[in-house]
């Protein structure tokens, strides 16, 4: 089964592939989309839109997990997170994949045993579960966060509906 983790995001979405055969687990790519800091809402949610289809192309992934969004304070960025997840929800409804959504508790004590982790340890914990294959392709620290979180997410799924 091949799971696409999305972590949402306006600026910067981390999306993670991941293989899952019989138990085992294997990372086939991950990566960011990335919009422009200065762009139109409008412009930047087309730009999410036609990299998340391009992705869902060019891997043909089985199931999209999403982290879930939430927001204690920042409204404005709360809705705009929300519109681009939006945008990336309707983009893998078109292309008929199954669907699923874990809120950032679960996945965190899902991958890391702590529902509270901090991004080193889930980083840590990711790489933990995937090996050596997880290294930061990213030159800026932050958007490795964005993969290593969406990694999780897709690792979660896993975990989560992996029969017993």
């Amino acid at each position: 089964m091949l799971i696409l983790g999305i972590d949402p995001g306006t600026a910067t979405t981390g999306f993670g592939l991941i293989k899952s055969v019989s138990g085992k687990v294997e990372v086939l790519d991950f990566g960011l989309i990335e919009t422009e800091k200065d762009g139109s809402p409008g412009a930047r949610l087309v730009s999410i839109y036609e990299q998340v289809q391009e992705i869902f192309e060019k891997y043909r992934p089985d199931v999209v997990a999403f982290e879930r969004l939430f927001f204690a304070t920042n409204a404005k960025t709360a809705m705009a997170v929300g519109q681009a997840h939006g945008v990336m929800i309707f983009a893998a409804a078109q292309a008929n994949l199954n669907i699923f959504e874990y809120a950032p508790g679960t996945i965190k004590k899902t991958i890391a045993g702590d529902g509270r982790a901090d991004k080193k340890v889930m980083q840590k914990a990711v790489r933990g579960h995937l090996g050596a294959k997880v290294r930061s392709r990213a030159k800026k620290k932050t958007h490795f966060d964005n993969a290593a979180d969406a990694l999780a997410v897709a690792l979660c799924h896993v975990y989560k509906t992996k029969p017993l």
